[in-house]
């Protein structure tokens, strides 16, 4: 499962039983850490997953800034609500939503629609690219 955690949603995503392919799944409102994790933590659950990838907000440079601290926040609540059979790992989120707001435009989707499943789609980046890196190359 892929998640794009922001301040006032988390987009989320998986991919298939193979690991090949991130697909959107829904965009859950932002209730409270808490809540949040615990939606996060019921989806986990309903589809059995076994590995969760936060996109990790760093900055144009590298480094971690306010959005790092509050996303680590939420993973932190998450990593409490899961079991811990299932595994963590964080992915370099930079450009996600940027590249899938281009592609959403390109594809002539209207602002409306955009705003309703931009997060998501940037989630499915997100897990799309940490898919693609473990992959065995050749």
């Amino acid at each position: 499962m892929g998640l794009d955690v922001g301040s006032k949603t988390i987009g989320i995503a998986v991919s298939d039983e193979l690991g090949i392919a991130a697909h959107p799944v829904t965009t859950i409102a932002r209730a409270g850490t808490a809540p949040d994790a615990a939606a996060v933590a019921a989806l986990v659950a309903e589809r059995e997953v076994t590995e969760v990838v936060v996109g990790w907000p760093l900055e144009l440079d590298g480094r971690e800034g306010l959005r790092t601290r509050r996303v680590a926040v939420f993973e932190e609540a998450l990593r409490g609500a899961l079991p811990e059979s299932v595994a963590m790992h964080r992915w370099d989120e930079r450009f996600s939503t940027a590249a899938v707001e281009r592609v959403l435009i390109e594809g002539d989707v209207s602002r409306r629609k955009r705003k309703l499943v931009v997060d998501q789609q940037a989630a499915a980046y997100i897990l799309q690219g940490w898919l693609d890196a473990r992959r065995p190359s050749g």
